[in-house]
């Protein structure tokens, strides 16, 4: 890690880059908070893939949300790359790919950024950044790592996470007045390997109703999502409410947010619960 060194002038144009999945672009919004405070005259804009977008919507720190889409071909990647060029005076790349590497190359003359170790590949990109420190998966928390950026360049780091937040109420209320709490539970991770059993979802759901709490389930609008929830929630109380693909990512953070608990998996929507400072009971798998 190269030793902090503040920049000389505050950047008038910082664009921050987050091409990962959901809870990725969550874990960020500290170092984008940390920008705001120690910059809260500069355009602060973030690249993001189009499917993770959400997870900034109402974000007051941030003035303009470009998305691009994962996997987008030569053509796409050249219009990204026509909006992008030497339109900003700092770029700050918070992952190690290529394609993230390539963005800020393009963007700005200063380039604050995360590189792979000595022995991995891509170990060359440091010589392209002026401020660098190397990724460290195993040992430091995402968080933790994305503010060391925030040290680099000297200003003082601000551990808030920072949920979606919709503009408009939610107008979801528990429907049964015998259970005036509610627990939010998302069943339903990316990966198969995070999955828990259709049995242990039944069984704490049960738990909870007879404890005189409502149940809210949420997942994503996909139908293989859909058919898994449907087919636990067969297994549930009658007045469980299933609010899959029906709602926003900012809505149902305002959701989570008037819940008792919140149970899920290891996903980006149980770091946003966790953000939204319920109390969360996080499931990890192997």
């Amino acid at each position: 890690m190269k030793q902090p060194e503040a920049l000389q002038n505050a950047p008038e144009r910082i664009l921050i880059i987050v091409m990962r999945y959901l809870g990725d672009v969550l874990l960020v919004t500290p170092l984008i908070h940390s920008l705001r405070i120690a910059y809260p005259n500069s355009l602060l804009d973030v690249l993001v893939f189009e499917n993770t977008a959400a997870m900034l919507e109402g974000n007051p720190d941030i003035d303009s949300i470009i998305q691009t889409r994962q996997g987008a071909g030569f053509r796409e990647s050249m219009r990204l790359l026509s909006r992008l060029f030497r339109r900003y005076d700092t770029a700050v790349v918070t992952q190690t790919g290529d394609r993230p590497f390539f963005y800020s190359l393009l963007a700005a003359p200063i380039r604050v950024g995360t590189v792979p170790p000595r022995s991995s590949a891509g170990w060359w990109k440091r010589f392209f950044m002026q401020h660098w420190i190397e990724f460290d998966e195993l040992n430091t928390h995402t968080v933790l790592q994305h503010l060391k950026l925030a040290r680099l360049i000297g200003i003082s780091p601000s551990p808030i996470l920072i949920p979606p937040r919709s503009q408009t109420q939610s107008s979801y209320l528990p429907a049964n007045p015998e259970k005036p709490r509610y627990a939010v539970l998302h069943m339903y991770p990316q990966w198969v390997y995070k999955r828990w059993t259709v049995a242990g979802w039944a069984a704490v759901g049960r738990f909870l109703a007879d404890h005189k709490i409502h149940l809210v389930l949420s997942a994503g609008s996909s139908e293989e999502e859909l058919e898994y929830l449907r087919g636990i929630q067969s297994r549930l109380p009658s007045d469980t409410v299933n609010l899959a693909g029906t709602i926003s990512l900012a809505e149902l953070a305002g959701i989570i947010r008037g819940a008792c608990l919140f149970l899920g998996p290891d996903t980006g929507i149980t770091h946003m619960a966790a953000a939204t400072g319920v109390p969360v009971i996080a499931l990890f798998g192997p």
